[in-house]
């Protein structure tokens, strides 16, 4: 696989002026273009989506067969912008990613995040885990329509054949995960659950404290809430970025 450039990972263009940045990670299916309800920053730390492979403006070019793998071109592509106070944010299937992310950057010795979010996922070692895992094409293609719909918008059978396609691939990258014994990270770790959520129970996260030094959150609402940018979300993503702003 080609290593390519952070125009490709990063639709919009980091500010050079921001004191710190939070790598937001879709979660499985989906590309950036999820986080559109999400401000650009926060008290001068930016938010930025990133695109990953397979999606969107990346069509044509094929996931890694691992989430390592992932996330070694990841850090190509993304270093560059580690020049300020950094750290991740992945939700459900992308937490995992966000995890194997810090895992490298921190064996590397060089720049790496000063905090770790993950929402809505279990540690590494607990899973895989999921419903989606269970499900055939058609009952996939169904949990696709329905999220569109919650969108205020209705589903085109191209688009959600596209769709499908990478939730497939996704879900097999996902299976695929197996981490027995998770290697500990030193930045601390915030492992965020919602009241609501239908997809991963809060009280199913209490294994990433076998990752790091970890604080566990728990935000009112259903499994994709964070789609709405809730404002305790951004404060908190905000809060492990040390800046002077």
């Amino acid at each position: 696989m080609t290593v390519i450039g952070a125009g490709a990972w990063l639709p919009r263009k980091p500010s050079p002026t921001a004191a710190g940045r939070v790598f937001c990670l879709p979660h499985a299916g989906y590309g950036a273009a999820v986080f559109g309800s999400w401000p650009e920053r926060l008290r001068g730390v930016e938010f930025l989506p990133v695109e990953l492979p397979g999606r969107l403006t990346r069509f044509t070019e094929p996931m890694p067969g691992s989430f390592g793998e992932l996330a070694h071109h990841m850090i190509d592509g993304l270093g560059p912008y580690f020049d300020v106070p950094f750290a991740f944010f992945g939700h459900c299937w992308s937490g995992l990613i966000a995890y194997d992310v810090t895992v490298q950057l921190e064996a590397a010795g060089g720049a790496s995040p000063t905090h770790l979010y993950v929402s809505s996922q279990v540690a590494p070692q607990d899973g895989p885990a999921g419903r989606m895992l269970d499900m055939d094409d058609a009952d996939l293609a169904a949990e696709l329509e329905s999220t569109i719909r919650s969108q205020g918008k209705e589903p085109h059978r191209e688009l959600v054949a596209v769709y499908l396609a990478m939730l497939r691939a996704d879900v097999e990258l996902n299976r695929r995960y197996v981490v027995p014994e998770p290697r500990r990270v030193t930045c601390p770790v915030t492992a965020i659950g919602w009241t609501d959520d239908d997809e991963v129970r809060p009280d199913r996260m209490t294994g990433w404290s076998a990752c790091g030094d970890t604080t566990f959150e728990l935000f009112e609402g259903r499994h994709e809430r964070f789609l709405d940018a809730p404002p305790e979300l951004l404060e908190t993503l905000c809060a492990g970025i040390p800046t002077r702003v």
